[in-house]
């Protein structure tokens, strides 16, 4: 077993230590440069078509956090079991790649679940250096949390040199310039070079700090220290927050800001790193301050209310519109604050004489592990939240507890998957005429909407002040089919001029509402419209029902709105409108 003396190296306090994780190893720089760029010139060939192909993406993810993987375990005396966990590694983030490109449009979260793998293979690697695959819960805390900030140390100073190289490149690159050399700055052009140069300069930069033993251990020790600082302020502010929403009640969240849920949770995360902190790896190491001792018992206390307080707010949001993947995934976030939140209490109460850092080390262990097996379960393709949020909004629907025009019939065909368009198809047959009215024009849609007015969103034929001229009631259909699809053009009243009829039997249509108008091309046999091409401002006196529109020449066409034209004359569109 090994623990971090004060001074900062690793002692052997059990006679078994793995001293080939402690040993400096010269080509270590050499090796790693040349592995990650190796990585990088062939993530360039995997990619360089920028084609979403989804063998591309996977092998583009395996030659990107295999090698990273390789890069953080491989040692000179034990290289077969980083192979072999590099590998692995490789070989779960290009299936987690492969699933996000390749059913992309048939789920609603592949961004999360793919974020779900870097985690568990982030909070793997600590685990795998300090030999969990071996030790399983023997594991010493004192190895994985040395693992864990070496980690963090080492990869921070690798992307920090990575960005300097590139600048001192740029510099050289300029410097050239001036000597009418363009080497450097055509290279520098070339995204093969850019992936390459990436890769030599973060693995020569990592493969130098982590030959640094003792340097790393010293900056271990300034990091934390400093990290220790803020706990002070942190906790008596989060002692005085918790205490005015206690006495003024957490509704107050909801009503102050709608993102509550996840300012908390970022509270409570820094009070789990603060906390770990101050706690350290073990006794000996960990200060002496009492005012910081208290500092991060403290903060250890606060985060199960600071979860208890995310998850009431959440529950206002839930109950006011229901389950979505984005809200499924806080809910998550929300699970493992508490566990969190009631191992810290658990471990408070057993250690109340004095014992709580040690306990605390010990629910960190077996929280850590608790949080890599969720990562490894949700991001695998087993529970479907897109499924999940169609039923809970269907039946919202459905019971009643939301009228269709506010109902969000754009999250069921953009936000929910395969699911949603399915639970969409089935709400275009609907018996009610509205839904299905609604239902169908988001099918029809060919990009998302955006619409404004929260307290209506959804807008059927029937609800448009609509005058159109002449009055066609073929070109009324059309105009209504497109203002059902962009009720944000027709808030309270508009009129339809037709300008034009094209060759292919499309119409051009001058849309006005409110002090301007838009011109439209209305598809002949499109069930609906496409969006304005731009708004052209008007008198100061906004559109009434009962104002007289028409369009002058004088001598040139206008259009007229209560006697007074409307910006540029219509002769002067001419050229500018084509059927899009």
């Amino acid at each position: 077993m090994t623990e971090q003396t004060a001074s900062g190296d690793y002692a052997d306090v059990s006679g078994a230590t793995d001293t080939a994780s402690l040993q400096d190893w010269p080509l270590r720089p050499w090796i790693l440069a040349g592995l990650l760029g190796l990585a990088g010139l062939l993530i360039h060939f995997a990619t360089k078509d920028n084609e979403q192909v989804a063998w591309r993406m996977a092998l583009a993810g395996f030659l990107f956090f295999g090698p990273i993987a390789a890069a953080f375990t491989l040692e000179r005396e034990r290289w077969k079991e980083p192979a072999i966990f590099a590998v692995l590694v490789g070989f779960v983030m290009a299936g987690l790649s492969w699933r996000a490109v390749r059913y992309g449009e048939y789920l609603p979260d592949e961004q999360y679940g793919f974020a779900a793998g870097v985690v568990a293979t982030a909070l793997a690697l600590p685990l795998f250096q300090a030999g969990f695959h071996r030790r399983r819960f023997k594991t010493p805390y004192s190895e994985i949390y040395g693992h864990v900030w070496t980690d963090a140390i080492s990869a921070a100073g690798a992307l920090a040199f990575t960005g300097l190289s590139w600048l001192v490149l740029l510099l050289m690159s300029e410097l050239f310039r001036l000597l009418k050399i363009d080497l450097l700055h055509d290279l520098m052009d070339k995204e093969w070079f850019g992936w390459t140069f990436s890769g030599l300069a973060a693995g020569a930069a990592l493969g130098t700090i982590r030959n640094q033993l003792k340097v790393l251990a010293t900056m271990q020790t300034v990091v934390l220290l400093v990290a220790s600082l803020l706990a002070v302020p942190l906790a008596v502010g989060l002692v005085v927050f918790l205490l005015a929403t206690a006495v003024s009640g957490p509704q107050v969240l909801w009503d102050a800001t709608r993102s509550a849920t996840p300012l908390l949770l970022a509270c409570a995360a820094g009070s789990f790193v603060l906390t770990n902190a101050i706690a350290r790896q073990d006794d000996a190491a960990m200060t002496r301050s009492p005012v910081m001792r208290i500092a991060g018992l403290v903060l250890a206390a606060v985060i199960l209310p600071l979860a208890v307080f995310a998850a009431f707010s959440m529950g206002l949001r839930l109950n006011q519109y229901g389950l979505a993947p984005e809200r499924l995934w806080g809910l998550v976030a929300i699970i493992v604050a508490c566990v969190c939140g009631v191992a810290y209490w658990v471990a408070i109460v057993r250690g109340r004489k004095g014992e709580w850092p040690a306990q605390i080390r010990s629910a960190t262990f077996n929280f850590a592990l608790f949080v890599c097996g969720l990562a490894v379960f949700l991001a695998l393709p087993i529970l479907n939240f897109g499924a999940i949020s169609t039923r809970s909004q269907v039946a919202r629907l459905e019971s009643g507890r939301v009228s269709p025009e506010k109902f969000d019939f754009a999250a069921l065909r953009w936000d929910f998957g395969e699911p949603g368009k399915r639970a969409l198809q089935k709400l275009a047959k609907s018996t009610d005429p509205v839904i299905q009215e609604l239902a169908r024009t988001e099918l029809a849609q060919n990009a998302r909407r955006y619409v404004f007015d929260t307290e209506r969103p959804n807008k059927i034929r029937s609800d448009f002040n609509l005058r159109v001229q002449p009055e066609d009631p073929a070109l009324r259909k059309l105009v209504l089919d497109y203002l059902v699809a962009n009720p944000h053009d027709c808030s309270e009243s508009c009129v339809a001029i037709e300008l034009d009829t094209q060759s292919d039997g499309s119409h051009l249509i001058a849309l006005v509402a409110g002090n301007s108008w838009s011109p439209l091309v209305l598809p002949e046999s499109s069930t609906m419209g496409l969006a304005a091409a731009y708004a052209i401002p008007g008198p100061l006196a906004p559109l009434t029902p009962e104002s007289t529109v028409e369009i002058r020449s004088v001598p040139r066409r206008y259009i007229f709105v209560d006697g007074k034209p409307i910006g540029e004359a219509l002769d002067d569109l001419e050229g500018r409108l084509a059927p899009r």
